[in-house]
């Protein structure tokens, strides 16, 4: 059971990555947060993303928020994920 959420909030995990790279992609054509899906994914990424707004991840014109963001959830996924298996004897 416990093997199964992990699988479950990897699979979430991965799929919310996916989403913040599209957010991160629609950047690059004007316009594209206005869209449908470019609302739909600026309210999925936004609060997270804010998070990282203090961090000042700016070169130039370029931000990392993004790339942050994905390295911080994948990193407290495989925390998580090993702290569980170690509590359970894995």
């Amino acid at each position: 059971m416990i093997i199964q959420i992990l699988y479950f909030i990897n699979w979430a995990v991965q799929i919310y990555s996916g989403v913040l790279v599209v957010y991160a992609l629609l950047s690059w054509f004007p316009g594209a947060h206005d869209s449908f899906l470019g609302q739909l994914v600026t309210k999925l990424c936004e609060p997270y993303l804010s998070l990282f707004d203090r961090l000042n991840l700016n070169i130039g014109m370029v931000s990392f928020n993004v790339m942050i963001g994905i390295l911080v959830l994948n990193l407290a996924n495989s925390g998580l994920r090993m702290l569980i298996l170690s509590l359970i004897g894995y």
